[in-house]
């Protein structure tokens, strides 16, 4: 791996660790508000917190003007695609959290890391015999991690969430092709405006929004809206940038990992010895997704 890749993994691990820890403060919030009324909220506060970044950032790289114009019309492009899927993942996963547990919303959200795979091979781009061991592996973690139980039974829920999957994983598609032609902080802005307006039309159409109840999750919506929207989707953005898809997707599911560790160790919640292999046999799926290719050791070694 070159120096870019390893900060790319780092930068995705960083982004997985937010949405883990976020789980809590997205948990408070939808006790007072209605699913698309908080996606609407922390979208558009996520877009207004990359507002400065954007100036700020672009001051630091000192970027010319002509550029920037030869730029806007496929940053517009791409920040409306990654927009629109953003607005029916993130939706279809928030709704899901009515009708069915954590552990499922876990494990089924996080099956992009198999889709992403066969995405890739119906476009040309086959994983590799490492990397299709990998995915195995992260999906045998995800199912000891989050299907506490050892069962599974398919209800509504559980098909939002499969839906949810899917367009996760063809946001993770989208953004490997946006993020190689435009900045990535301003795809992430655009992406959120565009997910909070659509999230916004659908609130209004469908749910009571109240100011009052709006104001009582302030701390969640702030901390999911600048953290895990704002900061962390525009590191994944980042961090994609030169990444396998897969091996993204894969850095990305440790999200699941990272919940269920805070749950254990912020709110005492204790793992299972479940639990605890499902965490092991998932690090150990990023690990090998990591390691070079066979041919590439020998062509060091010669």
């Amino acid at each position: 791996m070159n120096k870019l890749q390893v900060r790319n993994s780092f930068l995705l691990f960083i982004a997985a660790f937010i949405w883990g820890t976020a789980f809590v403060a997205q948990s408070v919030g939808m006790e007072y508000i209605e699913p698309f009324t908080f996606s609407t909220m922390r979208s558009l506060i996520g877009s207004a917190f990359l507002i400065p970044c954007i100036g700020i950032l672009g001051k630091w790289k000192g970027k010319k003007a002509e550029q920037d114009a030869e730029d806007k019309k496929e940053l517009l492009k791409g920040g409306i695609a990654c927009g629109i899927v953003i607005f029916a993942a993130a939706n279809l996963q928030q709704v899901a959290m009515l009708y069915t547990s954590v552990g499922k919303s876990g494990f089924l959200t996080a099956l992009y890391i198999v889709i992403v795979p066969i995405i890739g091979v119906v476009f040309g781009k086959k994983p590799g015999k490492k990397l299709a061991a990998a995915v195995a592996l992260a999906v045998m973690g995800l199912y000891l991690l989050c299907m506490k139980s050892g069962s599974f039974k398919l209800e509504f829920g559980d098909i939002l969430l499969l839906f949810s999957a899917f367009s996760f994983s063809v946001h993770i598609m989208v953004i490997d092709y946006y993020t190689q032609k435009v900045d990535g902080v301003k795809l992430s802005c655009i992406q959120f405006l565009v997910c909070g307006i659509l999230s916004a039309a659908v609130m209004l159409l469908f749910e009571h929004p109240s100011l009052s109840a709006i104001w009582e999750t302030i701390l969640p919506l702030l901390y999911v809206g600048v953290l895990s929207s704002g900061v962390a989707y525009t590191l994944q953005i980042v961090g994609q940038k030169g990444m396998n898809p897969v091996v993204a997707s894969l850095i990305m599911s440790l999200e699941s990992v990272i919940s269920a560790i805070a749950g254990w160790v912020v709110l005492g919640q204790i793992l299972s010895k479940r639990e605890i292999a499902g965490c092991v046999v998932m690090f150990l799926a990023i690990i090998l997704a990591q390691l070079p290719e066979k041919v590439e050791l020998q062509a060091e070694s010669c």
